[in-house]
């Protein structure tokens, strides 16, 4: 078993680098003791960026992934990379304009929510675009209303802060889990939640901006009938 990792990221989305240690490097990836970089979960691709060894060497960090718990994160390296070894310290940095347009669009879902009334059913984050799946009937969305809604509530600048719940506080609110295909993980004594403040409040393990205005003017593309009462919704930052 690997030691956890302990992951900057949750408390703070804005820090592009720190210094790290190796604690194990495989054909796998690199694990380190902490780290910037987000792994691939919730709809939000892992992270992108570098590790600087202390000879000056860099290796590219092509994806970040889940290993075998929650706190475990797996930073893949290229085929032919050369691996660090146990101990080394090394600088790592993000690719910080793909993590921050995947934080834009991320909140920008979460804001999304705010507007369409459904449970979630599934969705995705890609680089500049998204979509989001919703379990209502098919006449119920509007797609001018909904970009209209949404791009005003962007520009409004709401405020977007974290915080974190226990297992039994979220037993007790049901109501906050508005997505049907995966839960918030329990079992580990509390939850984080994701605040966009007075709009939206739900469980969320990913990486989001400060305050909705830094997501920008978004359009929505095709409403696509996916089911009888699943509608996916996909939309682009603008421009």
């Amino acid at each position: 078993m690997v030691a956890g990792t302990e992951l900057l990221f949750r408390e703070d989305a804005y820090v592009r680098h720190c210094t790290a240690r190796v604690i194990a490097a495989d054909g796998l990836g690199v694990r380190l003791d902490r780290t910037i970089f987000y792994p691939m979960g919730g709809g939000q691709p892992g992270d992108r960026g570098t590790l600087r060894l202390g000879d000056g060497r860099m290796l590219a960090v092509v994806d970040t992934r889940k290993g075998e718990n929650a706190d475990d994160v797996v930073h893949l390296l290229a085929p032919d990379a050369a691996l660090p070894a146990p101990g080394d310290l090394v600088e790592a940095e993000l690719d910080w304009d793909y993590r921050y347009r995947l934080m834009r669009m991320h909140t920008c879902l979460h804001l999304l929510c705010s507007v369409v009334a459904g449970a979630v059913t599934g969705g995705q984050i890609s680089d500049g675009k998204a979509r989001l799946d919703f379990d209502v009937p098919g006449d119920a969305l509007d797609k001018n209303r909904i970009e209209a809604a949404l791009n005003e509530r962007i520009s409004a600048g709401h405020e977007v802060r974290t915080r974190w719940i226990t297992d039994d506080e979220l037993a007790a609110a049901p109501e906050l889990v508005r997505t049907m295909s995966v839960k918030p993980p329990s079992g580990q004594g509390r939850i984080r939640l994701l605040d966009i403040v007075g709009i939206d409040l739900q469980p969320c393990g990913g990486t989001h901006i400060r305050n909705t205005a830094e997501i920008g003017p978004v359009v929505i593309g095709k409403i696509e009938n996916k089911g009888r009462q699943n509608r996916r919704i996909n939309l682009a930052f603008a421009g």
